[in-house]
């Protein structure tokens, strides 16, 4: 393995069932990354425990073997963390999980299209976060999700953003407004937050439905409201 060969800190590798958006349900192998370049409040994966620094080739050999014993798999999930922190190694691992004949899906944060563009064509499927700045408590990324999306676009992508109780409506409206300028067929995700902390509370059915009629009034017509359906099913 040469000098330069590059590196990810990852978490875990590991067979489960796909737990948010679209492809709820799905059988994937986890690849998760531990880095973030965020903090969101309701963060279930926050950056704390042991990680491992792994090759591609190495990361190659976990997935053909989940494949192998656990398979077989709808896609290779990348998630984190936010795994676009990594794109030196992305661009190193991808075309090896393509060669294997693997579906690559990205779960991201949606803030860092530059990096996004330098391996879209490597990716099968974009599961994007728009990081709503009332839901989150950090500043809003309007401007990145839009450029973002529109590069997402040339693979399939759905949108998916986090509400809690804090959640304001101008925030859903902003998201849905920028949706519906690119393209108003992408799926859009309304994912109640699960509590991390005890004094946490996941906004009400009636809360909920109004978000969701914001949605479709606005002729985003594949809106959805769709908990964690894996943290419901007790699995990881």
């Amino acid at each position: 393995m040469g000098m330069n060969t590059p590196k990810a800190e990852i978490t875990e590798i590991f067979s489960s069932m796909q737990g948010e958006g679209i492809f709820v349900g799905a059988r994937q192998i986890f690849v998760r990354f531990k880095e973030c370049n965020m903090a969101c409040g309701f963060c279930d994966t926050p950056n704390e425990g042991p990680a491992k620094e792994y090759s591609p080739s190495a990361v190659m050999n976990a997935i053909k073997s989940l494949e192998k014993f656990k398979g077989p798999h709808h896609s290779v999930s990348l998630t984190g963390g936010e795994p676009l922190v990594y794109v030196e190694f992305l661009k190193s691992m991808l075309p090896l999980l393509n060669r294997e004949g693997f579906k690559t899906y990205l779960e991201t944060n949606g803030t860092l299209p530059k990096e996004l563009e330098s391996v879209i064509d490597l990716i099968d499927i974009v599961a994007m976060d728009f990081k709503l700045p009332s839901s989150t408590g950090d500043r809003a990324y309007w401007n990145e999700h839009l450029e973002f999306l529109r590069i997402a676009m040339r693979k399939k992508v759905f949108v998916k953003s986090v509400v809690t109780t804090d959640t304001k409506k101008e925030d859903v409206e902003e998201a849905v407004r920028l949706i519906r300028g690119v393209n108003k067929k992408i799926p859009f995700i309304m994912q109640p937050a699960t509590p991390v902390k005890n004094f946490d509370k996941r906004p009400g059915g009636n809360r909920l439905l109004e978000f969701l009629d914001i949605a479709l009034k606005n002729e985003v017509e594949n809106s959805r409201v769709i908990p964690q359906m894996h943290k419901i099913l007790g699995v990881e």
